[in-house]
């Protein structure tokens, strides 16, 4: 009697236990919560990591509760529990992914609280040994249970190794927990979820990302970010006001303004209407949308109102471009051009908002013509350095002959070609004898007279009577850019 009813009552703990696993496993589908609540702890830990003993004094009047939460996390009991239940939270956001792939019936080791105790044997191990011996008996002893199992994953087709990855992680949950910073150990589980639920994402970047997108990344990073540390910083001719560190540089700030509206054009809003095309390719090249916006406006039945918010959104995103660029190279010019480029990127940005609704006709998505070319390139770097440093030369010797003088009509001239090299030059950081106002008036007439050209784009590429609006609307905005710059001189 007394064996039965120990048996119905551990049949019954048994069944409760898988309910509650079952629930836990259905509420981790939706992974975001997990997300969500990695990031908060992440940051909450990082907090109080950061903070000195007089911040956190002065916290003390503020809320007691900084001062409890940061000794209770220097506690080893809230650490094993931490640690225990961030090991039980990948168990479940691991067999959800299990169960995503239920049309290909992977094998399983264990279940949710499986990965419990494994984060608990390596807290364990790692505390009764510092030295590290018991733990790597621990981690030899797992290691031969997943080469056991894998081994039968193999004998039955399943080639994965995703379940012996995660055990081996959830298994440092122990030790990282005791290393380092708690908000460490946090990123590390946020991490393993991120990349658990990432499957979708990258069968899509596969099937849509050009095979040469991450070589051509690489090489930048490799130019930008091992490179351009070591590249000398001091002057190699002496009337040339250039640092083979400051060219790169401005090669470096200008690709990646030009990266981020390619990567959010191409991959993120592709295929968008006719605003937010002129936006995203006002970031990477305002002239060159506009060329493709103003000929896409020629046919009669094409939706006029739409495209000229697309092409005043382009021109509104090029001052915006031109202020982010101030803030990085030379915030000092910041007091003199933040009115000007303020200014026209709300007027321009107005417009195009005015302008897009007009009317309520749908417009399909279109304009998938625009340039493709990826700005990280290296012939495109390389040549915008050459072009920066003709430019910089020739800011420089024009200066020395003809004066102040002779860069107003540089300013006015550069703005019918490539404005961004002759903007770097003036930003740059070198000998010139240009006054911050004088530089900032140079940067505003480029940015003018290249308005200028572009509302002149709109009458030639597009349909003449149609875009008289749009091209006074440009060339009126040009000319106040071009004489507010010239009153700076």
């Amino acid at each position: 009697m007394g064996h039965s009813l120990q048996c119905v009552l551990g049949s019954r703990k048994r069944s409760a236990g898988l309910a509650w696993s079952g629930k836990l496993t259905r509420w981790s589908a939706h992974g975001d919560e997990l997300v969500q609540l990695g990031w908060f702890l992440v940051c909450q830990c990082s907090l109080f990591s950061i903070l000195t003993d007089s911040q956190r004094l002065s916290f003390q009047s503020m809320s007691q509760l900084h001062l409890f939460l940061l000794e209770l996390s220097s506690q080893l009991g809230t650490r094993f529990l931490l640690v225990v239940c961030l090991g039980f939270l990948t168990g479940l956001e691991f067999r959800e992914y299990l169960l995503t792939r239920h049309l290909e019936h992977p094998l399983a080791i264990g279940s949710s609280r499986t990965y419990a105790f494994i984060s608990a044997l390596g807290f364990i191990l790692y505390n009764l040994n510092p030295v590290g011996l018991l733990y790597l008996g621990g981690m030899l002893f797992l290691i031969t249970l997943f080469v056991q199992f894998y081994h039968h994953k193999l004998q039955v087709g399943q080639k994965g190794i995703h379940q012996f990855l995660i055990g081996m992680l959830v298994y440092t949950y122990g030790p990282s927990a005791q290393l380092f910073p708690l908000w460490f150990l946090i990123l590390l589980f946020v991490t393993v979820v991120l990349v658990l639920g990432a499957r979708p994402l990258t069968h899509h970047l596969i099937a849509t990302m050009d095979r040469l997108e991450l070589l051509t990344l690489s090489k930048f990073l490799l130019l930008s970010a091992v490179i351009l540390p070591l590249l000398p910083k001091e002057y190699p001719f002496k009337n040339l006001p250039l640092t083979p560190f400051s060219v790169w540089m401005a090669v470096v700030v200008i690709s990646a303004i030009s990266y981020a509206g390619y990567l959010l054009r191409r991959y993120v809003f592709k295929g968008s209407g006719y605003l937010v095309t002129g936006l995203l390719g006002g970031i990477y090249s305002s002239t060159a949308t506009i060329v493709v916006l103003a000929r896409s406006s020629a046919p009669p039945s094409a939706p006029l109102a739409q495209i000229h918010g697309g092409i005043l959104g382009a021109v509104g995103m090029m001052y915006v471009r031109l202020l982010l660029l101030v803030i990085v190279m030379a915030p000092m010019l910041l007091r003199y051009c933040a009115l000007p480029l303020l200014g026209g990127g709300m007027i321009a940005l107005g417009l195009a908002w005015l302008s897009q609704h007009k009317t309520d006709k749908k417009i399909p998505d279109t304009l998938d013509n625009i340039s493709n070319s990826n700005p990280l390139a290296l012939r495109t770097a390389l040549l915008f350095a050459l072009l920066f440093v003709l430019m910089t030369a020739l800011t420089h010797f024009i200066l020395q002959d003809f004066g102040s003088g002779g860069i107003e009509i540089l300013a006015l001239v550069i703005g019918f070609t490539d404005i961004n090299p002759f903007i770097m030059s003036l930003l740059n950081d070198s000998r010139h004898d240009l006054s911050l106002a004088q530089s900032a008036g140079a940067l505003i007439m480029a940015a003018g007279s290249n308005i200028v050209l572009e509302s002149g784009y709109t009458l030639i590429l597009g349909n003449h009577a149609r875009n008289r609006g749009i091209f006074l609307k440009l060339l009126g905005l040009g000319s106040a850019t071009l004489l507010f710059g010239l009153g700076m001189f």
